[in-house]
């Protein structure tokens, strides 16, 4: 019989991630009666774990891995289901003195090879000497691991309970020992293992719960968002510990069959604190319908976070609206800036103002690098969010190519510095030193501005496109693409491909729906006029099939991948240099 939902009010009282290592954290939120909540698809309960529970089991499956014979610091790859089981083996690995690492579920359960490719690949790159996965993914794990030299066992949480126990004393972490690796996305690259110390992460959770979140009683967490993600791992697991919160989860792929369980849950639970991408609150607002809004009050929710890919305020906007009979109000709005390589936060914008967006001369940015700031109506404009200020004690600040300051409102490179760095890319010191400056400067590898000491950021640095001496960014053709009836939002992905050393090709991949050869062609066409009226520069565009576009575990298109699609796809020739519109078969 599952037991009733952990309470909102706890009977400790709250420390804010004033810790020094997460055992440490769980070890004092055990002792009241918060903890985590599981719902399916439908809202219903199918789990509960309170902190007390967490930390008898976490303990327990620990003497079972050192049982196992491993040393202080191997790695512990955990397929993360949202389920209680990863967040009992994650803190178990931590009280063995393991490393664990998360690696994502299936996107879809059709693309088994490409799958078992990225698992095996993780299992390596993380050096894995243990792996476990959910039941209902054994089997894939299983295959991934058959030809990885260093694994040592294999199995499910069942299995690893049916081991004995080894007769050990947990020894205390250290705070500069790593905590746990955490994989990058891979949107621009492929995924690194990003190392972050016990210091580093309660230095960022301790800025998080503090000053972003400024959590009180009364708080209670709703997530949807995956823990193989940053996001949801830092913001909603380990965030929730630390300040002693209950949240309610639900399934990453039941949000995505039913969103709206993800409102039901926070209007019946009466969460205050809840986050998304910006294509969650899309969906959100596409699915619900007049009905809804009878067993809808979303008048509890005082923090809507919103981060992890770029912020389109057109977005939030309309989900403000579709869900204003709710009394959800748009202050609530949370625009934040975070990277793996900082732990996860990096910068908040100001609790309770809601959006702050700043409209920008499109041009202006792409000719001289500057934000000018315009009208509304102004045709060519980019709106920009306010991301806000770095967390306390740490420090951004935008530089040229040279490395050299810029003033506000002057585009450059997005570089942060403060104690919730990581320490480096595991096994790969050559990328570590890429982006890690010796005199402690992160390159995010984001491009943006300062605003009276406030981030905008206006994209990815290798996401944009040099045409003619001007840098083009990609969403800014994805984004005009996606205003076309038949596109919808995610579906299109713009790159450029060289042509010479300073001089790049613009490439434009939708998937579409269409099969009628000449439809096809005229939306070709409108799509390359508007490219042109808009940008002054000429565009190939290829339509593809629907679930062409490879997405990275947490949901974000990968350019990098699209790029090589249609490269190959096309058998592109860069010498030939051709510009022919493509239509896919």
């Amino acid at each position: 019989m599952i037991e009733d939902v952990t309470k909102t009010i706890n009977t400790l009282p709250r420390r804010l991630a004033d810790f020094d290592t997460l055992t440490e954290a769980l070890d004092y939120a055990a002792s009241g009666v918060t903890g985590c909540n599981f719902f399916d698809a439908r809202g219903k309960l199918r789990d509960v774990l309170t902190y007390k529970k967490l930390q008898q089991r976490a303990q327990d499956s620990a003497q079972r891995l050192l049982k196992l014979g491993l040393t202080k610091g191997e790695r512990v790859a955990l397929i993360a289901d949202t389920e209680a089981d990863f967040i009992v083996l994650f803190f178990a690995c931590r009280y063995a003195g393991l490393l664990p690492y998360a690696m994502p579920v299936p996107v879809n359960l059709g693309s088994h090879k490409i799958y078992v490719q990225q698992l095996t690949g993780l299992l390596r790159g993380g050096e894995a000497s243990i792996a476990i996965a959910p039941e209902e993914f054994e089997g894939f794990l299983q295959e991934a691991a058959a030809d990885v030299d260093h694994i040592k066992w294999v199995g499910t949480a069942r299995q690893l309970e049916e081991l004995e126990k080894a007769d050990v004393e947990f020894t205390v972490n250290s705070t500069d020992e790593p905590a746990y690796l955490q994989f990058t996305s891979g949107s621009t690259r492929f995924p690194q293992g990003v190392v972050i110390s016990e210091r580093a992460i309660m230095s960022n959770l301790q800025g998080i719960v503090r000053s972003g979140l400024e959590v009180q009683d009364g708080d209670r967490c709703a997530s949807w968002l995956p823990f193989y993600h940053d996001m949801g791992l830092v913001g909603f697991v380990l965030g929730p510990i630390v300040s002693q919160l209950t949240v309610d989860y639900i399934r990453t792929r039941d949000f995505a069959i039913r969103p709206l369980q993800w409102l039901r849950l926070i209007s019946r639970n009466r969460c205050t604190i809840a986050f998304s991408p910006p294509f969650g609150y899309e969906l959100c607002a596409r699915r619900v319908r007049e009905s809804d809004f009878a067993e809808l009050d979303l008048s509890c929710w005082r923090v809507a976070g919103v981060g992890a890919e770029m912020i389109r305020p057109s977005i939030l906007d309309n989900f403000a609206s579709v869900l204003k009979p709710a009394d959800f109000s748009d202050k609530a709005f949370l625009p934040c800036y975070g990277l793996a390589e900082a732990s996860l936060a990096a910068s908040f914008s100001p609790l309770g103002e809601g959006l702050d967006v700043m409209v920008i001369d499109a041009l202006a940015l792409a000719e001289r690098g500057v934000a000018v700031r315009v009208q509304s109506d102004n045709r060519k404009i980019n709106s920009i969010v306010n991301c806000g200020k770095a967390l306390p004690e740490h420090e951004i600040k935008i530089v040229n190519d040279a490395g050299e300051l810029q003033p506000d409102l002057r585009i450059g490179r997005v570089l942060m510095r403060g104690p919730s760095l990581m320490e480096g890319y595991l096994n790969n010191q050559e990328a570590t030193d890429s982006v890690l400056c010796a005199d402690g400067w992160l390159d995010t590898g984001d491009l943006g501005y300062i605003f009276k000491e406030n981030l905008y950021l206006s994209g990815r640095r290798k996401d944009v496109i040099i045409v003619n001496g001007r840098n083009i960014r990609a969403q800014d053709l994805e984004e005009l693409a996606e205003q076309q009836p038949e596109i919808r939002m995610g579906d299109a992905s713009a790159f450029g491909i060289e042509d010479t050393e300073e001089e790049q090709t613009v490439v434009l991949v939708v998937e579409c729906r269409i099969s009628k050869t000449s439809e096809r062609q005229s939306l070709i066409s409108i799509l390359q006029r508007l490219v042109y009226e808009s940008f002054g520069i000429h565009c190939v565009v290829e339509l593809v099939k629907q679930h062409t576009l490879p997405r990275t575990s947490s949901g974000k298109l990968s350019r990098v991948a699209a790029r090589k699609g249609f490269m190959e796809r096309a058998d592109w020739n860069q010498e030939a240099n051709h510009k022919l519109s493509l239509v896919s078969s």
